[in-house]
């Protein structure tokens, strides 16, 4: 059975284009490599090329490295991912400093419109929409300022009428 490093906690977070994560194999620092996901949510990993990441967990990650380098390359290869960076969220709208920006763990609407330099004079307090990122319509859906965000987000502000 292939030996994999847990992740401390568990995670049921789904990688995605732009993440950054760090892969470390225990005894050999050639395979030990930091890489940012392509737009398709892949990248190239020695001895084993092109790996689709998009959607798989950090534990799913690990088993598949594992497994692939097991297949004739090493002996019980114990193999760790970590996110290093997140996709990026981005705000646009009635806010000071619209863009995309890096997520951070427990990022509220409320917190997210705060790192864009806050809300403008002419920002409806009660229009803010959210599309999450992996909502298969893409829909703008309305929002409140204590809800919580994941990476890819993108949170727009309307204009009130005063």
């Amino acid at each position: 059975m292939d030996a994999v490093v847990p992740l401390r906690g568990g995670s049921d977070y789904r990688l995605g284009a732009g993440d950054k994560i760090s892969i470390t194999v225990f005894n050999e620092k050639e395979l030990s490599i930091d890489v940012r996901l392509s737009d398709a949510g892949s990248f190239l990993y020695p001895f084993i090329g092109e790996v689709s990441a998009r959607g798989l967990t950090i534990a799913e990650l690990q088993r598949y490295l594992a497994s692939q380098l097991s297949d004739g390359y090493l002996v019980d290869p114990k193999v760790y991912v970590n996110i290093t960076e997140y996709r990026p969220f981005f705000v646009n709208g009635e806010v000071t400093k619209p863009g995309g920006y890096s997520y951070q763990p427990g990022l509220t609407v409320r917190k997210a419109i705060s790192i864009a330099g806050g809300f403008t004079p002419r920002a409806s307090l009660s229009k803010i929409y959210v599309i999450h990122e992996d909502d298969a319509l893409g829909l703008p859906r309305q929002t409140t300022l204590n809800s919580q965000l994941r990476p890819g987000d993108i949170i727009t502000v309307d204009q009130g009428f005063f």
